[in-house]
């Protein structure tokens, strides 16, 4: 039998053939040939379960459970109200509205485990459970008759009140007026920039923020800061605030901390207005254990919406995980996809926790060496790959322009090629390696030791045709026990030395003019998009850390200190405005999606690194002390050139030795394998972008 084949342009021009079977990876990658029965395997086991939607609820249905289960308010004021809980023996609703009287409101049950229950209006034709009051599903269990209680599995908004309990309370989330959106999505973008932030951590109070306050204070700084993407932590509800948003509770409600769901739709709406994308950081890896408000033990057994026995347990994170082989388990998580993006109208989701999903040991004590038979075989989890392709799959036929960006250390081969090729249908990954090389190097060398080839190696080192997304920093490097580049690089000095009525000092000249650097060679080498964690574009001083036990619950960690970037006095001023020349810069050029770039030069005695990428040639000179006159560097296209970008400009804190007005000819001849060449002054540590005028 001849399978079909269909044909795949994998870059400008360059069409190749592939087998519908999955193993179009191995003619992108030839080294994946050995793995083909795998790669075959793998899309059989996606094609049973899409077939299984398809041939049963189809996926229209399928992916809309947030209608069937839950709270639904029918036309004439009724409230349906259904939940999936095989394991119970009886069910029944309880809330403020029936005085949590458990024999008022009884629900019935199918041959499936769902029970529903139909609470008729009032007699004048409300609806009976009124808005904003408390609700639970309590059941009782097979064997002992014991009665439980649960927070309802697809409830949309939970509240905590500190001075009574720490656990939460579901409630009936009913307003009069829901929120309607004004502002069309915007277009993909083609170079993605994102800005990592939290809602929470927002404010320079030691508080927590709110959805509005982000909405009016932070929504213009990323818009002005030349951001197009924003990637929001932490919206999920999560029971533990410290945990960052990573333990979540309540999957189908935007947590409660910071405002009401209005409030967060009214958020979204505003970006779009601004033209900025909107991202959900989105945790389907794990559930946090909780009982009484989360997922785990919901219908009184261990194997509810999550695996049984240790199976079912993440040992490092303390947290239940998910059985994605079930139907309905896989229900909730596809209509958690699209009730995220349908309700609320965000444009795509980062994936976390991705390498727990895809491996049986879900990355534990496993270090990736980049073999190929670490991708294969029993390692593998086969559910948790299927269900990434089953949900990215479905995610790019219905919303082609949305986004999805995978957290995944191991580095899969075909993480971002389409499913039909049989990759994971991820649009970038994380590059997690870059981030790490950063902080060992500002760690254990001083700069003088640094290695031009292993900073270009690490930068570019990258699965052609998979894009990924480089960054410096991300929230990982901020929270307590690690630093930030810029307090890495200039420490305690912040305290003291940060003003422009100080001296600029040995240690803030070094430390602002690396900052510039790496975010800057980062962002050109690095990726096909970039990333930044909420103030680190202006070297955001010391760590991230959440109000806990141990450090008497303080949000003296827990917030960015917009204040002193504002302050005109500050030299934090200087390190913004240069981020923001970056993004524009990119916004003119387009280098993250023009491909690769050439590396012309990585010279470790002169500390020189050169490259070309979407026609601008980038200059780096990281020696501490050398500058060079007439430094000679190769370019491919011939003609005049002139500076975009100078690092060492005084509005970015540099010193002002580059005339910006000058012009470069070039003069041909071969030059570190380029057909031209130009000269250039390159002092120490800054670097050059120059463009064909």
């Amino acid at each position: 039998m001849t399978l079909p084949t269909f044909k795949e342009e994998v870059s400008p021009g360059r069409v190749l053939t592939m087998t519908a079977d999955g193993t179009g990876l191995s003619v992108i990658d030839p080294w994946l040939k050995p793995f083909d029965d795998a790669l075959r395997e793998r899309y059989a086991t996606f094609e049973k379960y899409d077939e299984q939607i398809k041939s049963t609820l189809g996926y229209e249905e399928y992916t809309k459970g947030w209608e069937y289960y839950g709270f639904n308010v029918q036309k004439d004021n009724s409230v349906m109200y259904r939940e999936w809980a095989p394991n119970a023996v009886t069910a029944s609703l309880v809330g403020d509205f029936n005085n949590w009287d458990v024999n008022a409101h009884a629900m019935t049950r199918n041959q499936y485990g769902v029970y529903e229950i139909l609470v008729k209006p009032t007699s004048d034709g409300k609806v009976a459970i009124p808005h904003g009051s408390k609700v639970k599903i309590t059941m009782t269990l097979p064997h002992t008759n014991e009665r439980i209680y649960r927070l309802p599995a697809w409830i949309n908004y939970v509240t905590q009140d500190l001075n009574v309990s720490a656990t939460y309370d579901a409630i009936f989330w009913n307003p009069a007026k829901h929120y309607k959106f004004k502002n069309p999505r915007p277009k993909r973008p083609e170079s993605i920039r994102v800005y990592e932030a939290h809602v929470g951590i927002s404010s320079p109070e030691p508080r927590c923020a709110t959805y509005k306050e982000f909405t009016k204070n932070i929504l213009p700084r990323i818009a002005y800061d030349g951001y197009n993407t924003i990637q929001l932590m932490a919206v999920m509800e999560h029971a533990y605030y410290a945990s960052f948003g990573y333990q979540v509770t309540s999957f189908f409600a935007p947590s409660s901390r910071y405002g009401t769901p209005e409030d967060l739709k009214e958020l979204i709406d505003t970006a779009h207005g601004l033209g900025i994308t909107v991202l959900l950081d989105l945790v389907h890896s794990h559930a946090c254990k909780n009982v009484a408000d989360g997922l785990n033990m919901f219908d009184g057994s261990d194997h509810c919406y999550f695996h049984a026995g240790p199976k079912g347990r993440h040992e490092l994170w303390d947290s239940r995980l998910f059985n994605y082989g079930n139907f309905e388990v896989m229900r909730f998580l596809m209509s958690n996809l699209r009730y995220w993006m349908d309700v609320f109208n965000f444009d795509g989701f980062r994936f976390d926790g991705v390498t727990s999903m895809l491996y049986k040991h879900h990355g534990i004590g496993f270090g990736f060496s980049g073999d190929y038979h670490e991708y294969f075989g029993d390692n593998v989890d086969d559910e948790g790959v299927m269900y990434i392709q089953v949900a990215n799959n479905y995610l790019h036929n219905k919303y082609p322009d949305m986004v999805t960006i995978a957290e995944d250390v191991s580095g899969m081969p075909g993480s971002c090629r389409p499913v039909r090729e049989g990759g994971l249908g991820f649009d970038y990954r994380l590059s997690m390696a870059i981030p790490d090389m950063w902080i060992k190097m500002l760690k254990e060398e001083s700069d003088e030791d640094w290695k031009m080839g292993h900073i270009v190696h690490i930068l570019t080192n990258r699965r052609h045709l998979e894009k990924t997304i480089g960054y410096c920093e991300s929230h990982d490097q901020a929270l307590v026990g690690d630093k930030t580049l810029a307090f890495w690089l200039m420490d305690k000095e912040m305290y003291t030395n940060m003003s422009d009525l100080t001296p600029l000092t040995p240690v803030i000249d070094r430390g602002m003019s690396l900052h510039k650097m790496i975010r800057m060679v980062t962002h050109g080498l690095g990726g096909e998009g970039y990333l930044n964690f909420e103030g680190n574009e202006f070297g955001h001083p010391e760590w991230l850390d959440f109000p806990r036990a141990g450090n008497d619950s303080s949000f003296q960690y827990a917030r960015r200190q917009w204040n002193i970037l504002d302050d005109p006095l500050l030299r934090y001023k200087y390190l913004n405005e240069w981020d923001r020349h970056m993004q524009l810069t990119e916004e003119k050029y387009g280098w993250l999606h023009d491909g690769q770039a050439y590396v012309s030069r990585k010279n470790d005695g002169d500390k020189i690194i050169v490259f070309e990428r979407a026609n601008v040639l980038f200059i780096f000179n990281f020696h501490p002390t050398q500058s060079f006159t007439d430094y000679r560097v190769g370019v491919n296209q011939p003609g005049k050139y002139k500076i975009v970008l100078n690092s060492d400009d005084k509005e970015f804190l540099g010193h002002g030795r580059v005339d910006n007005t000058t012009e470069f000819f070039t003069t041909p001849g071969d030059w570190d394998n380029r057909p031209n060449w130009i000269q250039v002054y390159i002092p120490n540590r800054t670097c050059l972008l120059l463009a064909k005028h």
